[in-house]
């Protein structure tokens, strides 16, 4: 497995074309891979963090190296920047239980719903901010973590969600919603082959779309 890190340039035409549509982004991060499906060790998952107004990065988590020229003519800076790649096995070989990581996911928080007008249960998005930190903690366990607890001292969750979007799109002349939600903080882990599924299959719904890609960093660090 590889991850990789590449600066958008939001000023860009390409960029703003990219950065509006989910599914036009998900198009351009798999151009990148001469063979973009699954393996074995992994999927290929991206997410774009915003840091600032024009600091935006994209990260991929891939079986593969890709080859993000496209991206770079595209959406990049061609003159004085490329992107990043670096081997992910080692830490993913180093990871222990017990080992505290801080971490950043986002993610399409969603439950099972049915509204008036449906014959059948779908996919409803969270809509608090309540609604989508218990999402994540509900199912902490079985990704292989659990989050630590706040240092505080008040019995709270080290566990903050720092971004909410409903992203809005076209595919194949249907509409999509996908309702997301950037997580910050720190977590414990617990079960290490979980733990290493979480990491390079993702978690939840919306992969395609930007979600799902776990990042970790050593306490203090950068998510």
């Amino acid at each position: 497995m590889f991850l990789t890190k590449m600066q958008i340039n939001p000023r860009r035409r390409g960029a703003q074309q990219l950065l509006s549509s989910p599914q036009a982004m998900h198009a351009a991060v798999l151009a990148g891979f001469p063979d973009a499906r699954p393996t074995e060790d992994g999927r290929i998952l991206w997410r774009l963090d915003t840091y600032a107004t024009h600091r935006v990065l994209l990260f991929i988590a891939s079986p593969d190296k890709p080859d993000l020229t496209h991206l770079v003519e595209q959406a990049g800076w061609p003159t004085t920047q490329a992107w990043q790649t670096a081997a992910y096995d080692g830490l993913l070989g180093s990871l222990r239980a017990g080992q505290r990581w801080q971490f950043r996911l986002t993610a399409n928080p969603v439950r099972s719903g049915r509204r008036e007008e449906w014959t059948e249960t779908k996919p409803l998005g969270h809509v608090t901010v309540e609604q989508q930190q218990q999402w994540l903690l509900d199912r902490a366990e079985r990704l292989g973590f659990r989050i630590a607890p706040s240092t505080t001292g008040a019995g709270e969750p080290d566990l903050a969600v720092v971004d909410r979007s409903v992203r809005r799109f076209g595919r194949g002349g249907a509409s999509v919603t996908i309702s997301m939600a950037t997580f910050d903080g720190h977590l414990d882990i617990e079960d290490v082959d979980a733990m290493r599924r979480s990491l390079t299959f993702g978690i939840g719904r919306a992969k395609a779309y930007g979600c799902g890609l776990l990042t970790l960093s050593r306490p203090g660090g950068a998510g």
